[in-house]
């Protein structure tokens, strides 16, 4: 089978190019250039320039010729938080319609059936929704939870404070991934094909609130390590940020992301595979080394994360 996989050297897209070239599909792999595509041509992939998220290239041929396709959304954080996956899924439409492709897997997001102002969510649904318009190809959401990875931005402010500072309520248990976990799962739908018309699959490990996570991360790094709820109702909190950190529309956009996850709209309602990765060896392998890099790094710029880990 011939899979176009959009993403190709992103975390996840790499992992799962390599591994379809290693089942013996033939991949044709989208990306703007660099090194990381080198590497996947080197693997047998056969390289494509061009973007989904910023519309260059020749996005009308990427698709020709391919039997299924793999297609994920970089968040545009810079620009435009709201619209971009919207603009992507139009883009990925207006191409698939005219394509011979009957397969379709989808990295979607929790909380991608939620309607209305949920924050990061909301692109999820938007993405769902537009895609759903593809009456003739199968498709398959691949709906995942917080990635494990996420984590990695809390480095500095453990090895500095010994701590994190964020607005999730403590109380709130979250479906963690790892990224490895998700390529794993794209792979098996793209080489196991059900031939069903629509599929939903919730895809995140284990269930585990921020201060769980902390106390995994004190055993991993043998010191204490604290969880401090930031309240973002407090007028101080908000002008800190928008002062030193972000702009309004982020502000506003991190609040209703925040608050989709805290009264539990945004959640997982399903069973769900189980998946290999756990959060332990998550720290052991993967964020153990980042850490011990920012705590060598004592000219870290401070961002708003260590700002919020700080003592009060």
């Amino acid at each position: 089978m011939k899979i176009a996989v959009v993403g190709a050297t992103g975390r996840i897209g790499a992992q799962l190019t390599q591994k379809l070239l290693r089942a013996g599909h033939q991949v044709r792999a989208l990306s703007r250039g660099g090194p990381s595509l080198d590497a996947l041509v080197q693997a047998g992939a056969e390289p494509f320039l061009g973007s989904f998220d910023t519309g260059a290239g020749e996005l009308g041929k990427f698709f020709h010729g391919t039997d299924a396709a793999f297609l994920m959304v970089k968040t545009d954080w810079a620009n435009d938080i709201h619209g971009h996956y919207l603009a992507v899924a139009r883009r990925f439409v207006d191409t698939l319609r005219d394509s011979p492709v009957r397969l379709v897997v989808s990295l979607t997001g929790i909380g991608s059936e939620v309607e209305g102002d949920t924050g990061h969510f909301a692109g999820f649904h938007q993405l769902d929704q537009k895609l759903n318009e593809l009456e003739n190809i199968d498709l398959v959401h691949l709906r995942a939870g917080w990635f494990m990875e996420n984590l990695l931005a809390w480095t500095g402010a453990i090895a500095r404070h010994g701590r994190i500072g964020y607005s999730l309520d403590p109380d709130v248990r979250m479906p963690w991934v790892a990224t490895h976990d998700i390529a794993e799962l794209a792979a098996h739908e793209l080489n196991h094909p059900t031939g069903d018309r629509r599929i939903v699959r919730e895809v995140g490990s284990q269930d585990l609130s921020m201060p769980e996570v902390t106390v995994m991360i004190s055993r991993e790094i043998g010191l204490p390590v604290e969880y401090r709820f930031i309240d973002r109702n407090r007028k101080e909190v908000e002008a800190e940020f928008l002062q030193r950190f972000g702009t309004p529309e982020l502000w506003r956009y991190e609040n209703q992301t925040l608050a989709a996850l805290n009264d539990r709209r945004v959640r997982f309602h399903g069973e769900r595979r189980p998946l290999p990765t756990t959060m332990e060896s998550f720290l052991r392998n993967t964020w153990k080394p980042h850490y011990l890099v920012s705590l060598a790094n004592t000219r870290e710029p401070e961002s708003f994360n260590t700002w919020c880990a700080r003592a009060a």
